[in-house]
């Protein structure tokens, strides 16, 4: 809830806001968000989904063929607002990508970005607008986004030993990650059973 309370506050009203949520992660939230704005302000803000697999920067060094997402876009995002939504943020690519593949569904006036957990790890010069929680981790760590929602789009609940932190309602946990040598790993890095966010965030 306090998310949303600090985007009414830097907000002059908000009918020219519009969450766009980059799945996986951000979907989920990004439906928290939409629910927590219109119990602040009794308006019910609209929310996209945006997929970016084909918007990102490292498509042609990935060996197996992308799994694309759905899109859902209700209107265009000419003269709005519009807040990108993500659960975990690291480097910045996927924020990037989002970036880049808004672009086709019309021209914004402003752009922000809002983030459950920061990681660190930039490797671009993207800025949270509103965050979460700043998590400090290791490059390998994995952040697991925990909500009663993420179960509709069959997330399965995958909490290990690890750290735990509260954001509001919702829960994360922080675990290390395996070493270079788990059998666990895909081929990619990435392992069987990816919690939210991290396909967008690890190792990008």
């Amino acid at each position: 809830m306090r998310m949303a309370h600090e985007i009414v506050e830097s907000s002059d009203g908000i009918d020219r806001l519009y969450l766009v949520a980059i799945p996986n992660g951000g979907v989920p939230l990004g439906r928290i968000l939409a629910d927590n704005l219109e119990s602040l302000t009794g308006q019910r803000v609209p929310l996209g989904i945006l997929d970016t697999t084909l918007y990102r920067d490292d498509l042609s060094t990935r060996g197996s063929r992308p799994l694309l997402r759905r899109t859902e876009m209700p209107s265009s995002v000419d003269d709005r607002v519009v807040i990108l939504v993500e659960d975990v943020v690291s480097t910045g690519r996927t924020i990037r990508a989002g970036m880049d593949a808004l672009m086709d569904f019309g021209r914004p006036s402003h752009v922000r970005v809002v983030a459950l957990v920061d990681r660190g790890h930039r490797e671009l010069p993207i800025k949270i607008d509103y965050v979460g929680k700043n998590i400090p981790t290791q490059p390998d760590d994995k952040v697991i986004f925990h909500a009663e929602i993420a179960a509709a789009d069959g997330v399965k609940d995958a909490i290990e030993e690890g750290h735990e932190f509260a954001v509001g309602e919702l829960r994360l946990i922080v675990r290390a990650g395996p070493p270079a040598d788990s059998p666990s790993l895909s081929s990619s890095g990435t392992p069987p059973g990816t919690p939210l966010g991290e396909e967008q965030e690890q190792g990008v």
